[in-house]
């Protein structure tokens, strides 16, 4: 066997022992993963997820992605709570501990105390007879018969499994709490989710130049201001009310058909009844209408019917909305 087929054959290899380590979970969802989800909706605390090893890592993520769905979560590290951590919980609080056995020296150290401050125990574990399992109000199953890793010891499949669970419940959660887009750009104020959700034509229109010309404006001034403002488009004024845009493509149709260019004026180059559209509008729904309209360029005005800027098809790219 060459190189190249041994990596694809363990990249498959492991891709298909961990989708059925996941499909296989559809068996074990039972009455505890429906309480443990009723549990933690019906708390007025937080969720707490702690675990240790690679679980740790996989709680940490399972945490990010609650708080940003709409449930309140924080991550505690197994080890560092009976060294003072353990102090994050509250009394409404709700404990999600992952570990694959349930049967580590850190789970027994850390479950009784963790019983005594009388909080529910959500167990995501491989190990239904574990330690874990038998203190827990609740076990969530995520056996898995092999990890993808050839000598079946290093957490792959099973930490798939988690995640999965993982996200299982924190979609169920976001649905009862009836988290919808705009609560998610609350969230998400940054990168190209929030930026698609929140940014509006406005923002990128002022950081542009305003190119303008009068109606009357001669070919080589139009020429100048296109070139000296470089979004490739100038607006035709006429008593400062925009009558029209002339374009790159305006330029160069000028230059086919013309033989004395030096003399047309602005008004005879133009694209009458450009398209305009108000400064709050979405950057995403704008790139749509460019997209339809087959246009490169926006006219942008504010609530007054007052021009603010040109947007360039470009500018809204740039800010990673296509």
């Amino acid at each position: 066997m060459n190189f190249k087929n041994k990596i694809l054959e363990s990249a498959k290899r492991t891709i298909e022992l961990e989708s059925k380590s996941i499909y296989n979970l559809l068996n074990y969802l039972d009455d505890d993963f429906v309480k443990a989800v009723e549990c933690i909706y019906n708390s007025n605390g937080k969720v707490v997820i702690t675990g240790i090893g690679k679980s740790a890592a996989i709680a940490n993520k399972i945490v990010s992605s609650m708080n940003s769905t709409g449930t309140n979560a924080a991550f505690m590290h197994s080890r560092e709570a009976i060294h003072g951590d353990i102090g994050i919980i509250k009394p409404n609080d709700s404990i999600i501990y992952i570990s694959k056995s349930g049967n580590s020296d850190e789970i027994s150290s850390l479950l009784p105390y963790l019983k005594k401050l009388k909080v529910k125990i959500i167990a995501i574990t491989g190990n239904k007879d574990s330690y874990l399992s038998k203190f827990s109000d609740f076990v969530i199953n995520t056996y898995v018969e092999k990890e993808a890793c050839q000598n079946n010891l290093a957490p792959t499949s099973s930490t798939a499994a988690q995640l999965a669970i993982g996200d299982a419940i924190t979609i169920c959660l976001s649905e009862l709490n009836n988290f919808n887009s705009n609560d998610f750009a609350k969230f998400h104020p940054g990168g190209s989710i929030g930026k698609r959700l929140t940014l509006d034509i406005g923002h990128i229109a002022i950081k542009n130049e305003k190119p303008q010309v009068k109606k009357d404006s001669l070919f080589k001034d139009i020429l100048i201001e296109i070139s000296k403002k470089r979004l490739g488009a100038t607006i035709v004024l006429d008593k400062n009310k925009v009558i029209g845009i002339i374009t790159d493509g305006d330029i160069r149709r000028t230059i086919e058909n013309k033989k004395n260019i030096f003399n047309v004026r602005a008004e005879n180059m133009m694209t009458r009844e450009p398209v305009m559209i108000y400064e709050d509008l979405l950057a995403t729904k704008a790139i749509d209408i460019m997209k339809k309209k087959k246009i490169n360029h926006l006219l942008i005005k504010n609530k007054n019917e007052g021009y603010i800027g040109i947007v360039h098809i470009l500018d809204i790219i740039k800010e990673g909305i296509n």
